[in-house]
């Protein structure tokens, strides 16, 4: 019993909560739209020191978001890949069970 317990805690404790998967979301879309702001801050904008600065401010805060993807889709596959060996043993015991 308490060998199941502990596989359910450790199952939801590396799955990504929901509010995480939210956050994942928000995070993409700001993203796209700190890209369109490069995007268009180059092609519209004066080039000037205000310019440059305001582009470097953006590609800063375009890197942080982008780490904190990678490190969610990283959590997430981790997440994916325990839960599939999770499954696999569980019918190769439930199999040895029939037996």
């Amino acid at each position: 019993m308490r060998q199941i317990i502990e596989t359910i805690e450790a199952d939801a404790a590396a799955r990504p909560s929901a509010i995480e998967f939210e956050m994942a979301y928000q995070v993409r879309v700001a993203i796209d739209r700190i890209k369109f702001a490069i995007r268009h801050a180059d092609q519209f904008g004066k080039p000037c020191d205000a310019m440059r600065e305001v582009g470097m401010q953006l590609l800063d805060g375009l890197q942080r978001l982008e780490s904190l993807d990678r490190r969610f889709q990283t959590r997430s596959r981790m997440a994916e890949s325990h839960n599939n060996e999770n499954s696999r043993e569980g019918r190769a015991t439930a199999a040895r069970g029939c037996q």
